[in-house]
């Protein structure tokens, strides 16, 4: 059996790199979206009785702007930030203000990214949103329904032949080529930075929902003291990093057995590449490369990583549903992972009141149903 559970010996306590940067401008942006409100924090009592966990929250992504997951509140505010950056002037964190500016862009401008789904179709609907083209790059093998789902947000859809990374070598060789393309991609590189880092400040409005939302369900008298978060790159690991491990709170990745980076990473206390292909049902989460501005945070402020199987995550998936939350693989991958540090280890911080982020809700139905009722 593969390693599962890596510890992480560079764990910094509460003593990592504070909260997500420009807070109060990212939620001002967020709330100024039309349509924009706050997904569920549901509390579940039987999961929580069947895994030892006291409390369990699900912090359930099932919709934000329309869209089936997180990634839109990543990206929406990235693409204020590329806006703003592109055209060299400073914009009020609004969305009128963001639409306003992008009219003075040139003509043929267009947001480009590489993506396993959730990512280009949030770049997709935004580009439409702002009036901008859109081209996303696939990994082959990525589902039907999820290619479809992007271009049905209008934008234009190249299938690479090769895994994820490939797509985002291959995208950032095309943003080099072609200045009408503005590059939004929410993993990094060395040189690429500043881009991917906004995507994980917009990610910050999730925690601090989720915390709101635990004070008033609880009337202020409990805090999370664990939260396992989908990893894929990294980048919205690292910004449950900033927002939750401040406080006290553990946070914890989960990820494909094939697909984990970051627990190989963590495991050896620097950046590991795991070679395709990714295979695993996570679509979202079949990432070989941890994200780089996303690994200093993690090689601090995360507590553990562990890696989940397929059938594990099937389990999850079940489990969720009998409580009345619909979750794809990727979205259930937390309370996979849950399951699996409980049941390989005492874990310290795992007794108390839990979270997990159900990143995403079902993308592809009969996938879905073939799970559930099968």
């Amino acid at each position: 059996m593969p390693h599962r559970v890596s510890m992480n010996a560079g764990w910094a306590g509460r003593e990592v790199s504070g909260p997500v940067p420009h807070a109060a401008e990212v939620e001002a942006f967020h709330h100024s979206l039309p349509g924009f409100r706050a997904t569920p924090l549901v509390e579940v009592p039987r999961l929580a009785a069947g895994l030892g966990v006291r409390r369990l929250f699900v912090k359930h992504e099932r919709e934000r702007l329309g869209l089936p997951s997180f990634k839109v509140v990543g990206a929406a505010w990235v693409v204020h930030r590329a806006i703003a950056d592109r055209l060299g002037v400073v914009v009020p964190p609004r969305f009128h203000a963001t639409l306003a500016a992008a009219r003075s862009l040139p003509p043929g401008t267009a947001l480009t990214t590489a993506t396993d789904g959730n990512h280009g179709r949030a770049l997709a609907y935004l580009a439409r949103l702002f009036g901008l083209g859109c081209r996303v790059l696939v990994p082959r093998g990525l589902s039907d329904e999820r290619i479809v789902a992007i271009e049905g947000e209008g934008a234009e859809v190249e299938v690479v032949d090769g895994s994820y990374d490939d797509a985002v070598r291959r995208c950032a060789a095309d943003a080099r080529g072609h200045a009408d393309r503005l590059l939004v991609s929410d993993t990094s590189w060395p040189g690429y930075e500043t881009i991917p880092a906004a995507v994980a400040e917009g990610y910050g409005t999730i925690f601090r929902e989720a915390r709101d939302q635990l004070a008033e369900a609880t009337g202020g008298a409990a805090a999370f003291t664990l939260a396992v978060v989908p990893a894929g790159v990294g980048s919205f690991a690292s910004a449950a990093v900033r927002s939750l491990a401040a406080d006290g709170c553990a946070v914890v990745t989960a990820e494909p057995l094939d697909a984990d980076c970051v627990r190989r990473s963590i495991a050896v206390g620097r950046p590991v590449t795991v070679p395709g292909p990714h295979e695993s049902i996570m679509a979202g989460l079949n990432c070989g490369e941890v994200a780089h501005v996303a690994w200093p945070v993690l090689r601090r402020g995360l507590r553990a990583a562990v890696a989940v199987s397929d059938d594990e995550v099937r389990d999850a998936m079940r489990g969720l549903a009998a409580e009345g939350i619909a979750s794809s693989e990727s979205g259930a991958a937390g309370l996979a992972g849950l399951a699996v540090l409980l049941r390989e280890g005492t874990f310290p911080h795992a007794g108390d009141t839990a979270l997990v982020v159900d990143t995403e809700g079902v993308t592809d139905l009969d996938a879905y149903r073939a799970v559930v009722d099968g």
